[in-house]
């Protein structure tokens, strides 16, 4: 899309409002963000005789919102890419960087029932199973329509989606593969809230298209993968506890069961008004490596994975499906150093949950993270992280072989720069 037709819409958009009904709000932000990343041993091991990576990665997202009483409109559009990815003096951009993250439009039949449709980022709880992953500058997003239900604090959502990766005149067949990739989706998501605890419930199907024959290109149906579960928060005296249980059933493959869990449970605390504690563990079911009847791999689908088992990103970003699982205990603290500034320690133990072949120790490795937080200014924040794994032989064979004796560490810092452009409320602008 050219810039021409981004400043059009800006345009259409600010008139259309303008010259409607008075009870509405118009809001503009920028959210522009450039990480530099020096990568030995990130996402995997780091193999011999190589060389460390180095690059930078810059998003800018603009956001658009209408708001009148019965509709909401939001669009963000943006560019994702790597300096340098773009030859100077082209007359368009050639690496196809720039997309649309989300547009939908809500209608609001009552105070209580809505319908939100279109490209939409869908986040619930600690977005372990949906989330918008906002770690990875591109984002996640559904293609999706949901029914939602509010009053007072119960929450009630249905969402479906169904996939087609061009238009056709017969047929239905998806083509687009991916782990993530699904052809149709449904879901239904609860939630109550009380004065100082919540529970919800998520039950989610997805379904993947197979294929099948010599070339793995023959359509062969779809497989349906089912999430049933619930996460929740409650305190005990000074600490406040959350955690979550989910199942996982149905086919990974035409031919192949899926039984597979989740468990995990956190305690935070505040030892005083500048350092909080947590201590945690999770449990993600896995198949042994020698084996098995059934796929026993929780696959956490949607979520955002980059948050929960350590920014080096070795297990679920991108990798780590249908594989032994993994047992983490973690422990946290947050250190606040200033009235704009704070200090993260994070310390990761991993083990393969399920076993690894000739009865290996399941000790995978472990993780330290640190990561250092600034406000510099209104709208403007500064990040700076490092990321070391301490891996063992073991993680070797979850990682294709590559050895585990090399150094393996991720330094960042990234520039997060978030300002408000425009917001009216065009009532008043029309008086």
């Amino acid at each position: 899309m050219a810039t021409q037709n981004i400043l059009g819409i800006l345009f259409f958009l600010l008139f259309f409002t303008i010259n409607t009904s008075r009870a509405q709000t118009f809001e503009v932000e920028a959210d522009a963000r450039a990480r530099f990343e020096y990568r030995h041993g990130f996402n995997n091991l780091f193999p011999d005789n190589a060389k460390p990576a180095a690059l930078v990665v810059q998003r800018t997202r603009l956001n658009i919102g209408y708001s009148a009483k019965k509709l909401q409109f939001f669009m963000a559009i943006q560019d994702v890419g790597i300096w340098g990815d773009t030859r100077q003096l082209l007359p368009n951009d050639g690496n196809d960087s720039f997309s649309l993250y989300e547009g939908w439009t809500q209608l609001h039949f009552n105070e209580n029932w809505s319908t939100r449709l279109g490209r939409q980022a869908i986040a619930y709880d600690n977005q372990r199973i949906f989330g918008s992953f906002d770690g990875a500058m591109q984002g996640r997003f559904h293609d999706a329509a949901i029914i939602k239900y509010k009053k007072n604090d119960f929450v009630l959502d249905f969402g479906g989606a169904f996939s087609q990766d061009q238009a056709r005149n017969e047929g239905t067949v998806f083509n687009i593969r991916g782990a993530f990739t699904y052809k149709s989706m449904q879901y239904a998501y609860l939630k109550k809230t009380w004065k100082k605890s919540s529970a919800s419930f998520l039950f989610l199907n997805t379904g993947f298209q197979n294929f099948t024959g010599e070339d793995n290109t023959t359509p062969n149906g779809v497989s349906y993968r089912q999430t049933t579960g619930s996460y929740f928060k409650f305190p005990i005296q000074d600490v406040q506890m959350v955690g979550s249980v989910y199942y996982q059933s149905g086919k990974a493959d035409p031919t192949t069961n899926i039984g597979a869990y989740q468990i995990s449970l956190e305690g935070t605390t505040s030892i005083d008004e500048t350092i909080k504690c947590g201590l945690g563990f999770e449990l993600l079911s896995g198949t042994d490596q020698d084996g098995d009847s059934k796929n026993r791999s929780f696959f956490p689908l949607y979520g955002s994975n980059h948050r929960f088992n350590g920014f080096m990103d070795y297990f679920y970003v991108r990798n780590h499906a249908n594989d032994v699982g993994l047992n983490t205990v973690f422990a946290k603290t947050i250190i606040t150093t200033g009235k704009k500034s704070n200090l993260l320690f994070k310390g990761h133990y991993f083990a393969a949950n399920a076993n690894l072949t000739e009865n290996t120790s399941k000790y995978l490795g472990t993780e330290i993270d640190l990561m250092y937080s600034h406000k510099l200014m209104p709208s403007v924040k500064l990040l700076v992280g490092y990321s070391h794994m301490f891996a063992s032989k073991s993680m070797s064979l979850v990682k294709g072989g590559r050895p585990n004796d090399n150094t393996n560490n991720l330094g960042w810092v990234q520039l997060i720069v978030k300002p408000k452009l425009f917001k009216a409320d065009l009532g008043k602008l029309t008086k």
